[in-house]
């Protein structure tokens, strides 16, 4: 059994008012073949940039509320919400409200997604 404890995993900070702990599998002590796990804080005014990958991927809202744009489609989302996001479709979630979001993500397979390099560049906004 492997077993980890959300606590024990440095977050990544991003520029755009989020931070980010992977886990299950990417850059996590504790790897999956064939999906990645984690979770997101976002504050207030804060986002997930508007990018795509190659990996399907839910967003599923654990609190707060904001919007999520997927493909054309703008919808809000709040606590308790599950986004599906199919591959290659260009989506963005924000934070619309004025406390922090928090929401877990996975998406397969596995690997790391460019965006996080790419919002850490300062190439998405």
């Amino acid at each position: 059994m492997q077993l980890i404890h959300l606590d024990d995993i440095a977050p990544s900070v991003f520029p755009s008012g989020r931070k980010t702990r992977v886990l299950i599998g990417a850059s996590s002590p504790v790897q999956a073949e064939r999906f990645v796990m984690g979770r997101v804080e976002i504050e207030p005014g804060g986002k997930v940039p508007l990018h795509s990958h190659e990996q399907e991927e839910v967003y599923y809202i654990v609190s707060g509320k904001g919007e999520i744009k997927v493909g054309q489609e703008l919808s809000p989302v709040q606590e308790g919400c599950a986004v599906y996001i199919p591959s290659n479709v260009e989506h963005e979630l924000r934070n619309t409200g004025t406390s922090r979001m928090e929401m877990i993500f996975v998406y397969a397979p596995g690997g790391i997604v460019s965006h996080w390099q790419e919002e850490m560049e300062g190439k998405l906004i």
